[in-house]
């Protein structure tokens, strides 16, 4: 892949990272914080927030795990549908995966959380 492709891409990593950062934080904010007349959040806010962060977390990482996992079968099943052969990381004609970490979805929203 070319610089210009790669960071093209990280772009849009963060972009997504980052969407899905300020979805949570609006959900979570909408739900649990109820005051506004305090400098200073609540026990039961600062309670309410950390569960229901950690609550959408869970559920991004469970979707992006079950998301990696069905992948690649769906883009070998594609490849056969269209009759190009499949490399080793499942796309057509592709000559083999590339290097470096796989990414997943950050501790958000993620992307959706």
């Amino acid at each position: 892949m070319d610089p210009a492709a790669e960071h093209r891409q990280q772009l849009r990593s963060l972009r997504d990272f980052l969407l899905v950062y300020n979805r949570m934080t609006e959900l979570c904010f909408r739900h649990c914080v109820c005051n506004l007349n305090y400098r200073l959040l609540t026990g039961r806010e600062e309670s309410c927030l950390d569960s229901c962060a950690a609550r959408l977390v869970r559920a991004n990482h469970r979707l992006m795990g079950a998301y990696v996992g069905l992948m690649p079968a769906l883009l070998q099943r594609r490849a056969a549908e269209h009759g190009a052969p499949a490399g080793p990381s499942g796309l057509p004609g592709s000559p083999e995966p590339a290097p470096g970490p796989a990414e997943s979805s950050p501790d958000a929203p993620a992307a959706g959380t």
